[in-house]
C-alpha cells in the first residue's frame, strides 16, 4: 500500500470500464485542494492494481473514488485498500466513512454490504441504474 500521486489515481480511474467519464488529474486536485485527504494505490507484482481516494466532507470522511483494475479483481485488493482507508480514517479521528455509488454498480454494493456498510439514502435518477445509493460505515 502506497500513498498515490493524483496523476496515478486519474490514470487508474480512466482504466476502469465502470467509469465512463473519469475525472482528470486537474479536476481531482481541485476537489481535494485544502481538504484533509487520503490517496492510496495497491500494487501486485510491481504494477498498480487499484486505488482508493477520499477526503473530509462536512466533518466526516467521504470515500470518493476507488476501484480495482479488471485483471486484478477477486485477488483481495479492494479489501486491503478499504481496510487501509478505514485504519487511516480512524487514526485521524473520523467516526464513520460515507460514500455513494450508482445502482448499476452491483459488485460495489455487495462489497460494501459485506464489509459493514449500511444504506443511508437513495437518490432516484433516470434511467434507474443511474440512481445513487448512499452508504455509511461506523468506525
Amino acid at each position: 500500500m502506497h500513498t498515490a500521486p493524483i496523476p496515478l489515481i486519474a490514470s487508474l480511474s480512466a482504466s476502469l470500464p465502470e467509469f465512463s467519464d473519469p475525472y482528470s488529474a486537474e479536476a481531482i486536485a481541485e476537489r481535494l485542494a485544502g481538504k484533509p485527504h487520503l490517496s492510496l494505490a495497491a500494487y501486485l507484482d510491481g504494477e498498480p492494481a487499484g486505488f482508493k481516494l477520499g477526503y473530509e466532507r462536512d466533518g466526516e470522511f467521504y470515500s470518493w473514488l476507488g476501484g480495482v483494475l479488471p485483471q486484478y479483481r477477486h485477488s483481495g485488493v479492494a479489501k486491503v485498500l478499504a481496510e487501509a482507508q478505514e485504519d487511516w480514517a480512524r487514526k485521524q479521528g473520523y467516526t464513520c466513512i460515507n460514500f455513494k455509488t450508482r445502482n448499476r454498480h452491483k459488485a460495489m454494493l455487495v462489497f460494501a454490504l459485506k464489509n459493514g456498510f449500511q444504506i443511508t439514502g437513495y437518490e432516484e435518477r433516470e434511467p434507474l441504474e443511474e440512481s445513487r445509493i448512499w452508504l455509511r460505515k461506523q468506525l
